[in-house]
């Protein structure tokens, strides 16, 4: 029997084979890559990674889904059952920065399993991913845009982001009510390293909860006019307006300004 797309997983199965053609073309596999999918449903592009890989790995929550795979009998296709959100990636796969990670992402969950990714990222060359396609416009936004903002400043900041193509919702069974889009995340060193990571995420997450305000009044428990001026701001700009480097250099100033003696 046909498996059923549940919505508590977020499920929509990809069907089209030109659009896997055009993933696994972006992804361009090599036989001894380390590759972890991630929700391989029913194999629609598991099958023709193994076509390529000498072993691939995958991570399936569904354990209908899991035990279909299972069925398959084999040996190169290692099963994780397992929710995607909760593994950690650095210890169940110790490839030193080698591990590719790919696949069709359940919209319900994209936003927090790309954080929990970007914790990861020390064993991470490099991710292609199939998401709403409003997710990957605010990913790949830039200062200035409308959709600029806390996922763009956290994505950019740990990566190079690159919006490959549109997928339609015909690709899919049952049809999404949005287009989707493929993503290529590239892991790499900050233009300007954050000395405490956590003040740069508190800074963006309070600063675009308050987008259309100030920095002036964003940040007015953290920083005064002065030092906002120091990173190259103006006290009068929006978060919107403030490009990645910038946040960097404004979160170190207030790293050492908390760390000065009073």
């Amino acid at each position: 029997m046909k498996h059923q797309a549940r919505k508590r997983f977020g499920q929509n199965f990809l069907i089209d084979e030109q659009i896997v053609d055009r993933i696994l073309r972006a992804i361009n596999p090599q036989a001894g890559d380390a590759v972890v999918e991630i929700g391989p449903g029913q194999g629609a592009l598991t099958r023709p990674l193994l076509e390529r890989l000498q072993a691939l790995h995958v991570i399936e929550i569904d354990r209908d889904l899991a035990a279909e795979l299972r069925a398959w009998n084999e040996p190169r296709l290692h099963i994780l059952e397992a929710d995607a959100l909760r593994v950690d990636y650095a210890s169940e796969f110790p490839v030193a920065g080698g591990l590719r990670v790919v696949g069709n992402l359940p919209y319900n969950i994209s936003t927090p399993l790309l954080f929990h990714l970007l914790s990861c990222r020390a064993v991470i060359r490099d991710l292609h991913f199939l998401l709403q396609k409003e997710v990957v416009d605010r990913m790949a936004a830039g200062p200035g845009n409308g959709t600029y903002g806390r996922l763009s400043v956290m994505m950019q900041y740990h990566c190079e982001v690159e919006s490959l193509f549109r997928v339609p919702p015909e690709a899919f069974r049952p049809r999404p009510k949005v287009d989707s889009r493929i993503v290529r995340l590239v892991p790499r060193a900050p233009e300007v390293v954050v000395t405490d990571p956590a003040c740069l995420e508190r800074i963006v997450r309070v600063s675009f909860t308050k987008r259309r305000k100030t920095l002036r009044n964003c940040l007015r428990d953290l920083a005064d006019e002065a030092l906002i001026e120091s990173a190259g701001l103006t006290a009068v700009m929006r978060p919107e307006e403030v490009p990645v480097v910038a946040w960097a250099r404004l979160a170190n100033l207030i790293t050492a300004q908390q760390d000065t003696p009073a």
